[in-house]
């Protein structure tokens, strides 16, 4: 067992290997403070038959007792990848993939475990960290060692590894892998930063990860084993490659200057079957090598690719190396859904629709971190048709999770705060051509329908991806690459971003790596490509739309006291599920006091916003409510103005006709609907309501107002209590002298109280 522990930046990664999985070519378990990651990678001694391409799978998984948890669901055992595994399994496999050799053909698996996770240090990173030690140090062929790190930038200072809770602070959040030359894979987003700050953050990644490289080296020297030695034959230096050269050399320069896919597609096929068939007659012995023979002729293609665009700077479709495709936008086609956006881009085409939603639609993740909820999803669709192609459809495939995820991450970055657009936002893009760049056209076209279906993104979002023909040390960059150009080139880089600067970055190469000078070429290429493309997006909707689709849901919110959320729910959901029915509206009901009601139809959204303020709502000192009398006493009624909420009306403040109330039930009854002001609220809540004001305003008691008890009128009856009814009142003067005025009964004060 052989331990090695390096330091980046304050962050401690230990490598150790020798002690688990002994069994596998190559093993490498590795830590960073208490999340761990064994990786082992293993391959099968001999090689594939008729194979030409590198047989090579990677697996990320999560286990979830990692981080204490059991599954959710019903299905209580890890299973099929979750979308973020299947994430981490290509950003494993990308950077390996090009530092295998071209004439290796050994089925070959490296496999990630998480087996510890602290929920700080994120595992994606040591699992690149741990498939590059495992290969290094086995015998499978590998022009290693890589290493990876996570660069950030929080408050303006670049940070390398730094925490799950850090990071949430960061405006770049890039994974950088690199070998000891150049950068060799990129992937992140970003808020908007200009391109000049993303490259110096990208080289910061680039120096931070040569203490890993030198982990690994040192690992390597001390227990690694022999290399299996592999055939370095290539298609051009086949014997045969210069006669093939010289049979096709005539009709396969005309066949490349047909600048449409399909049709040079079917020509230079009927070209590798003519090539066949004449080698095959005058060699009968070249009849088993028909396979071989195909891929010399393809290696020929390639290379007459390349030396085109070297020698005459123009593409196979006569761009210019800096060239955009021709751009067609049409937005709006779509009559029922909320928003949609057909955005075509040369022969690729993507057509993307946007969906609002409610609360009820967020998307339920569980995972290590824990169970969290997404309001904003991105769904990508390659069905083969779309390169005229048959294949059986089997759902989504690594590749349509890996480009949604990218274009997920591009959008992301521009959309409206969840406070401020309360809504869940499902965004699908559905491939109909390719050749090439089709997760930048889903980018821009998820741009555009979100504008179309009126979402208030701060700014359009647009996506190119560059390409790269490197020839010793010239080197060439190029823009908006076609599927032709991707597969014959040295790099795949996709930048999308506004015009202020970069959301989302990935980058893969095919050679040992890439320099400074030619980043800094591609970034700034790729600005002058994004800015057009946001030219043209603007030409065919220049703002967000002022008006949502009229299918799409409304949503308000209200914030309520907490203390009233059990009154809206009412016993056992009663009260809430009453006004659903009643209005068919969604009603969402936070802990938090935060109401959310979502419906399509303008009517009963307002119905159900009524229904929902009447029960949790509060009086107001000067409102008109609309009540029901619910109990009449001698001196007034108590009226109930909302649910489980009521006031009294005084006797004094019930309107009549003739302006004046003799009895509470001749102008009111049990059962009545009648409209009452607030006039008064007091300390302890109770309420004083007056239907005279109500209705005639400025004819109300102002003592009622103020909440003091009225005063008696006493024009029908003597002050003392006893005295003759309807009897004038005696003046002070006719009143008899204190020593012989006759003492009535003691004044009751219980009368005059209210």
């Amino acid at each position: 067992m052989k331990t090695v522990t390096v330091n980046i930046h304050g962050r401690t990664i230990t490598i150790e290997v020798g002690r688990m999985a002994k069994q596998a070519n190559g093993a490498a378990l590795i830590r960073c403070g208490e999340t761990m990651v064994l990786t082992a990678a293993t391959a099968a001694r001999t090689p594939r038959e008729n194979t030409d391409f590198l047989p090579l799978s990677v697996d990320y998984v999560e286990k979830f007792p990692a981080a204490g948890k059991i599954p959710g669901g019903f299905f209580k055992r890890e299973g099929k990848l979750s979308d973020r595994e299947v994430l981490v399994s290509r950003l494993t496999d990308r950077p390996l993939r090009p530092l295998f050799p071209d004439t290796y053909f050994h089925d070959t698996q490296v496999v990630s475990t998480v087996l510890s996770y602290d929920k700080e240090n994120e595992p994606d990173v040591l699992s690149i960290v741990g498939a590059s030690t495992a290969l290094h140090i086995s015998e499978i062929p590998f022009a290693g060692p890589i290493g990876a790190v996570r660069v950030g930038r929080i408050n303006g200072q670049l940070t390398v590894n730094a925490s799950l809770e850090a990071m949430k602070n960061s405006d770049i959040d890039m994974v950088v892998a690199a070998s000891r030359e150049a950068i060799v894979m990129v992937e992140g987003g970003a808020n908007e930063v200009p391109e000049s700050e993303i490259l110096d953050a990208l080289m910061f990644g680039f120096e931070s990860i040569k203490p890993l490289l030198d982990a690994q080296d040192e690992l390597r020297r001390e227990i690694g084993k022999p290399k299996w030695k592999v055939v370095e034959e290539t298609s051009e230096s086949h014997p045969l490659a210069e006669k093939i050269r010289s049979m096709t050399a005539k009709p396969l320069s005309e066949a490349l200057k047909i600048k449409e896919k399909l049709p040079r597609y079917k020509v230079v096929g009927e070209i590798k079957d003519k090539l066949v068939q004449d080698l095959c007659a005058a060699d009968a012995s070249l009849e088993d090598k028909a396979s071989e023979i195909k891929e010399i002729f393809e290696g020929i293609v390639r290379s007459e690719i390349r030396n085109t665009i070297v020698q005459t700077q123009k593409r196979i479709d006569q761009r210019a190396t800096n060239e955009i495709r021709s751009i067609n936008v049409e937005v709006g086609l779509l009559p029922r859904t909320h928003g949609s956006a057909l955005f075509t881009r040369g022969e690729t085409q993507a057509l993307v629709t946007t969906t609002l939603g409610t609360t009820d639609d967020e998307q339920r993740i569980d995972a290590l971190v824990g169970e969290s909820r997404s309001r904003f999803m991105l769904h990508y669709n390659f069905p083969s048709f779309s390169v005229g192609e048959v294949k059986p459809n089997r759902g989504p495939g690594r590749r349509e999770v890996g480009h949604g995820a990218l274009a997920h991450r591009a959008i992301s970055k521009i959309l409206p705060e969840h406070e401020k657009f309360p809504y869940t936002i499902r965004i699908v893009s559905e491939v109909l051509e390719s050749h090439g760049s089709s997760s930048m056209a889903t980018v821009c076209g998820a741009a555009l329908s979100l504008m179309d279906a009126g979402v208030p993104i701060k700014a359009p979002v647009a996506g190119i991806a560059m390409g790269l023909v490197k020839e010793g040390e010239k080197f060439f960059i190029l823009s908006d690459i076609s599927g032709d150009e991707d597969h014959i080139g040295d790099m795949d880089f996709k930048v999308a971003g506004t015009e202020k600067g970069i959301t989302a970055i990935q980058m893969d190469i095919k050679v040992l790596g890439v320099s400074r000078e030619v980043l800094d070429h591609a970034l700034a290429q790729a600005r002058e490509g994004r800015l057009h493309i946001l030219g043209k997006m603007r030409e065919a909707l220049l703002a967000p739309r002022e008006e949502l689709s009229k299918y799409a849901p409304r949503i308000v919110t209200i914030q309520i006291k907490q203390d009233k959320i059990r009154d809206l729910i009412g016993p056992g959901g009663k009260m809430i599920r009453s006004i659903v029915e009643q209005t068919q509206a969604k009603i969402d009901v936070e802990d938090s006091g935060k109401v959310t009601i979502a419906s399509a139809d303008l009517v009963a959204l307002e119905k159900a916003k009524a229904m929902v303020e009447a029960i949790v709502g509060e009086a107001e000192i000067g409102r008109i409510y609309k009540g029901k009398v619910r109990r009449i006493m001698e001196y007034g009624a108590f009226v109930e103005i909302m649910p489980g909420t009521d006031g009294l009306v005084h006797i004094s403040q019930l309107h009549a006709e003739n302006g004046r109330v003799e009895a509470v039930e001749d102008v009111i009854k049990e059962g009545d609907e009648i409209e009452v002001k607030v006039i008064s609220i007091d300390d302890r809540g109770k309420i004083k309501l007056s239907q005279r004001e109500a209705i005639a305003p400025g004819s109300g008691n102002l003592e009622a107002e103020s909440g003091r008890p009225p005063r008696r009128s006493y024009g029908d009856q003597d002050r003392r209590p006893g005295g003759p009814r309807g009897g004038e009142r005696p003046r002070f003067g006719d009143r008899p002298r204190s020593d012989d005025r006759p003492r009535g009964p003691r004044r009751d004060r219980g009368d005059f109280r209210r």
